[in-house]
């Protein structure tokens, strides 16, 4: 019996990972009355496009719940560590704007965009997973590119899973004596995979990661 619960207890511990959801943080981003988009701007636009990135609006609805239990499968939709306790939403917001300013800079082409994206999920660690067995941050949003100056948008919403997996244990303290935060790690990946869903023909394409990874989707 002992050894089942035990067995249990890891398999729960597996599942671990935090949850996202948040407000809008649009910065830069004004958007003006427009006319209608004829039919052929609302056409799907090639998958890389010769493109330079106007504005950035990202929004973390406020519907999506948070959880600060510090327990290996808390339940919510953003579980966040990596900033003081706060407006958990407002960070995770922050966190997509800076990567995705940083994924498009390199951008410098002739059509001008803007970049929408909807968070609906950001699970990081809670201490408790991060500092034992480690897990998977699964990060789910929504990316729509408009016409800065039409808005028309340009080809169809792209829903994207961005997973990363998540150092725990002593691999985790390595990481953080290096410099290889949570937040650190996330933002570099979330900058990477913003540059290749604008640079590449078939855009981010998520990792495998097991178990833990299918169970987080549920």
């Amino acid at each position: 019996m002992k050894r089942m619960k035990l067995a249990m207890l890891l398999v729960m511990g597996g599942l671990v990972s935090a949850c996202a959801s948040s407000d809008t943080a649009t910065r830069n981003a004004q958007f003006e009355q427009v006319p209608l988009p004829s039919a052929a701007a609302l056409q799907a636009t090639p998958a890389v496009m010769d493109m330079r990135v106007e504005t950035v609006t990202v929004r973390v609805p406020r519907a999506l719940t948070v959880s600060e239990a510090n327990r290996y499968l808390p339940s919510g939709d953003i579980v966040w560590r990596g900033d003081p306790i706060g407006d958990r939403h407002a960070q995770v917001a922050t966190i997509f704007y800076d990567a995705t300013k940083r994924g498009s800079a390199a951008l410098d082409g002739e059509t001008p965009v803007a970049l929408d994206i909807e968070v609906s999920r950001f699970h990081a660690l809670t201490e408790k997973a991060r500092y034992t067995i480690g897990g998977v941050h699964n990060i789910n949003f929504i990316l729509t590119l408009r016409h800065a100056e039409t808005g028309a948008v340009l080809g169809e919403p792209r829903h994207i899973r961005a997973d990363l997996d998540a150092f725990g244990g002593k691999e985790a303290l390595a990481a953080d004596a290096r410099g290889q935060t949570q937040k650190v790690r996330i933002s570099d990946h979330l900058a990477e995979v913003i540059r290749q869903e604008l640079t590449t023909e078939d855009g981010f394409k998520n990792p495998q990661l097991g178990l833990l990874q299918a169970m987080n989707q549920f």
